[in-house]
């Protein structure tokens, strides 16, 4: 089963916003695996954000995401990276389609509510910088079966 790291993001913390976002990937049937409320250190932001460091815009997000709490979580599922970023829709969530999570609740790009990984890659990267192995926790929810018929996963 393939696994995703989602982060809420200081916005989605600071507006209210985690509960009603949350429960939009569990009655999806996405599988938490894991989850911390934190505050993400500037060190954690450059090892987050390595790609983006030495860009002009760097300041600003490191700035952003280190200013509140955030909530750092795993999900597990079937094509969970592809079914995850459909649900948050494009990065502008002046851009993005109503019904997605940022299409609802954002309008803007930097403060889009929440991160997910967008790869295999990234999310084998994104989860070991913010969780140890012992953290994630692998169960099968009881009402498993309801979600997908066998043989889909």
């Amino acid at each position: 089963m393939e696994r995703t790291f989602v982060m809420f993001k200081p916005d989605c913390i600071e507006r209210g916003l985690l509960g009603r976002i949350l429960s939009r990937f569990e009655d999806k049937g996405l599988r938490l695996v894991a989850m911390k409320m934190l505050r993400v250190t500037p060190e954690v932001a450059k090892q987050h954000y390595a790609e983006h460091v030495a860009k002009p815009f760097y300041p600003g997000l490191e700035e952003f995401i280190t200013a509140a709490p955030v909530v750092a979580c795993v999900f597990a599922g079937p094509e969970v990276i592809r079914v995850v970023r459909d649900m948050l829709g494009a990065t502008s969530g002046l851009k993005a389609a109503p019904g997605t999570i940022r299409g609802d609740h954002s309008s803007s790009r930097q403060m889009n509510l929440v991160h997910a990984s967008d790869s295999p890659e990234s999310a084998a990267r994104e989860i070991g910088i913010y969780f140890k192995p012992a953290e994630l926790l692998d169960w099968d929810p009881t009402l498993a079966c309801w979600f997908q018929a066998p043989g889909e996963a």
